[in-house]
Formats: C-alpha cells, sequence, structure tokens
C-alpha cells in the first residue's frame, strides 16, 4: 500500500502548497505525465535513478512555469490553464518517443540496476516531514496559506502575493514531476503511454479530502492507495459463480471509491478562501 501510494503523496503534497496559496491546480495529471516521460528517459540515458528522478522534477517544474505564465501573469482561468496543461502534457510523450525510440508512445526497458527499489520511501518520507514542518512552524509556510487565505493581510504586510503563489505553482510542478519519475522509475520500469491513469486527479482529490492539510492529505492518499491496492489483488479472483470479476469493473475500483469518499466529503471541506482569485 505504501509502495503504490508514493506518487499520490508527492503529487498531492506538490498540489496542496499550490492550493494553499490561492491557485487552483488542476494540472498534476499533466506534471505527473512529463515527469514520468523525462524521468525514464533521463534514467536510460544517464543509468541513474537519482538524477532521473531530479530530472523528472524539473520537467514538471519547467510545466508548471508555462501554466504560471498563463494564469499568474496573463490571469487566463486556472481550471481551464490546468486542463490545457493535462491535454498538452497527453501528447508529448508520443511525439518525443517516436522521433528519439521509434516507437508510439513507450521507452525501452529501464535495466534493473537503473532501477529504484525503496530509495523513493524514504524520500517521500523527508517530503512529509519537511511539508509538515514548513506548513506549520515557519514564515515560508504562514505566508504562503496567508496567500490563499488572507492575501490582501499579506499585501499590508509588504509581502508579495505574486511571489508566494509563484512558489506554490513551482512547488506542484516540481513534486508532481517526482511522483511521475515514482511511477517510471520505481514502480514501473519504462514509461508507457498515458501511465498517470488519472492519479493526478486521486491526488488533488486527497488534497481536498485531508483539508488542505499535510497530515490528513497524506492519509487520505494512503486510502486511495489502498484501493489502488485492491484493484490489483482483486483482478481474477473468484467472488461468486465459477467466473472471475470481469477486469474492467475491478480498474474502475480506485475511481469509483475516490468518487464516493469526495461525495461526502466536499461540503465538510473548507478550501482557502482566496482559492482561484486573481487578485
Amino acid at each position: 500500500m505504501l509502495r503504490v501510494s508514493t506518487p499520490l503523496i508527492f503529487a498531492a503534497l506538490g498540489g496542496m502548497w499550490c492550493e494553499r496559496s490561492g491557485v487552483i491546480q488542476l494540472g498534476l495529471e499533466g506534471f505527473i505525465l512529463i515527469g514520468s516521460f523525462f524521468g525514464a528517459v533521463s534514467t536510460l540515458y544517464f543509468s541513474n535513478p537519482y538524477l532521473g528522478l531530479f530530472i523528472a522534477g524539473l520537467s514538471g517544474m519547467l510545466l508548471s512555469v508555462l501554466f504560471g505564465i498563463s494564469t499568474l501573469r496573463f490571469r487566463a482561468n486556472q481550471v481551464v490553464a490546468g486542463t490545457a496543461i493535462n491535454l498538452f502534457a497527453l501528447g508529448v510523450p508520443p511525439f518525443l518517443s517516436k522521433i528519439w525510440y521509434d516507437s508510439t508512445g513507450s521507452t525501452p526497458p529501464i535495466p534493473s540496476e537503473s532501477q529504484f527499489h525503496v530509495a523513493p520511501l524514504y524520500l517521500m518520507g523527508i517530503a512529509v516531514f519537511i511539508s509538515v514542518v514548513f506548513y506549520s512552524y515557519t514564515r515560508f509556510g504562514l505566508r504562503l496559506r496567508f496567500a490563499g487565505e488572507h492575501p490582501k493581510a499579506l499585501e499590508a504586510a509588504g509581502v508579495s502575493i505574486l511571489i508566494k503563489r509563484w512558489q506554490g505553482v513551482l512547488i506542484a510542478g516540481f513534486l508532481a514531476g517526482v511522483a511521475g519519475g515514482t511511477l517510471s522509475i520505481y514502480l514501473s520500469s519504462s514509461f508507457i503511454r498515458n501511465m498517470s491513469a488519472g492519479r493526478g486527479y486521486i491526488a488533488l482529490a486527497a488534497v481536498i479530502l485531508g483539508k488542505w492539510k499535510p497530515i490528513p492529505t497524506v492519509l487520505a492518499c494512503l486510502l486511495f492507495g489502498l484501493t489502488e491496492q485492491m484493484q490489483i489483488r482483486l483482478q481474477g479472483v473468484i467472488l461468486w459463480g465459477s467466473e472471475p470479476v470481469p477486469v474492467q469493473w475491478i480498474q474502475i475500483l480506485p475511481y469509483l471509491i475516490t468518487l464516493v469518499v469526495l461525495a461526502f466529503a466536499v461540503g465538510r471541506s473548507f478550501a482557502p478562501k482566496a482559492l482561484g482569485q486573481l487578485e
């Protein structure tokens, strides 16, 4: 469960910081997809999974710059911009993999010696610890939260709201890119087309369920990770009669549970007051 929850936790922490700054972040799915592709490509080229994971984070951050320019500089609708980022990210890996590998959306397998085995779990723990400390006990976390809750008060104190929101966007891009890297270097041995499989949206659901706080968000990710683990374990299992449960029914389990949980949780969640506001 902890293993399959790793990319969700990285992405959800990034989404939490971004939305705490007041920016709606629907682009997590795109950041994950780009990170998983460039993470696999970099690991294949350098034969170093740590460097590959770092480049995965940078690629997600680079895409988040595009999102930030459109929303923070040109004040585009944040929901539309996030959706556009996801659609853009869908097309990049097939295009580049065709040029580099003559493939229709996948990379060659990563050798076993260049794959992660345990390290991402420790890195995830470090990311959770840093997020908790910075969220609750540092000036950085306080100011970034004020950018999403009371931006006028922050501005009156002489702190730039724009800078705080840029920081939130870049953190989201980097951590979601790292999440993508763990998919292709840790949970798999290559990049395959659309391998993010909706994890960006599930991570955003975890942020909402966790009420935009680090520990509850991580717990929500573990819940969704458990459903994904159940989906893997239940494939081929005979629950009634003599026929196994259709695999399509099993595969929708994580998304179905996400919808059910959100249906009961959204009314009890309190988003940052300035979330989505341009000023």
